[in-house]
């Protein structure tokens, strides 16, 4: 996986350009996160480093884990993160990264956990169409019917859509558009909705599919540029087609000249 930043979802809002377009958007709060560890081949057969994100009382830490953060000489951070890298050499343990790591990229890819719908059965999480109204059925309108084989096999098979726990599993969005980014306040806006509800931990990563596609700035400026163009070209015809200018002729002074 490559680098990235742990955050916390706000909500959503909007954001509105001078064009008078709106876009909806969606708010997370990303702290900085700080190198712990950077793990070598030698260590371990990979390059990685391990980032430590949030904050946590010590209290609710177990012995082990406070050894390891004051053999660190650090604070205790709440989650902490492993993620792959190429070049080794560019981390060095003890440095923050924060939303600068975004600062030349358009889309991301975010992965959260899906909001809990609790217990749902086929026709809410399936979209099944469900049993008969009438005819012989009392009981089974919301039922997903025969599950079962005959007596070979006599099981039914792993993955067979059942009623269940529906929600509450991790999802990843890719190639969402970031809108802005404020470093000052650790925000970043994201174009649609996010997975997960409000306060849900959400990770946030560089996209891997390369993506030719424009973002809203860029329509929105070529917009007004076009706009623009075809303003003044349609004064430059207008100038063009314009009539010459009559001269008036007063009657009464013609008269007198031919009398």
């Amino acid at each position: 996986m490559a680098i990235g930043l742990i955050g916390k979802k706000i909500g959503m809002t909007r954001e509105f350009y001078d064009s008078g377009l709106s876009v909806p958007v969606t708010v997370l709060y990303v702290e900085k996160g700080r190198i712990l560890d950077v793990i070598t081949k030698e260590k371990r057969g990979y390059d990685a480093i391990q980032v430590g994100f949030g904050k946590i009382k010590s209290s609710k830490l177990t012995k082990q884990m406070k050894g390891v953060y004051a053999k660190k000489n650090t604070e205790a951070k709440r989650i902490l993160k492993e993620f792959r890298v190429n070049n080794i050499s560019e981390y060095k343990e003890g440095n923050e990264i924060g939303l600068e790591l975004f600062k030349d990229q358009k889309f991301v890819d975010i992965t959260s956990k899906t909001i809990g719908k609790g217990f749902a059965g086929v026709m809410k999480k399936y979209n099944f169409s469900g049993g008969r109204a009438t005819h012989g059925v009392s009981v089974s309108h919301r039922s997903h019917g025969s599950t079962g084989q005959n007596q070979d096999p006599g099981k039914v098979f792993k993955g067979k859509k059942m009623a269940g726990h529906m929600g509450d599993k991790p999802r990843t969005i890719q190639n969402l558009e970031i809108i802005k980014s404020d470093t000052e306040n650790n925000l970043i806006y994201i174009k649609g909705s996010v997975p997960g509800s409000k306060n849900s931990l959400v990770l946030i990563h560089k996209n891997k599919k390369d993506i030719r596609k424009k973002t809203t700035k860029e329509k929105v400026t070529a917009l007004q540029k076009s706009s623009t163009i075809s303003k003044e070209a349609k004064k430059e015809v207008k100038k063009d087609q314009k009539a010459p200018e009559k001269k008036s002729v007063d009657n009464k002074k013609q008269d007198k000249k031919w009398n």
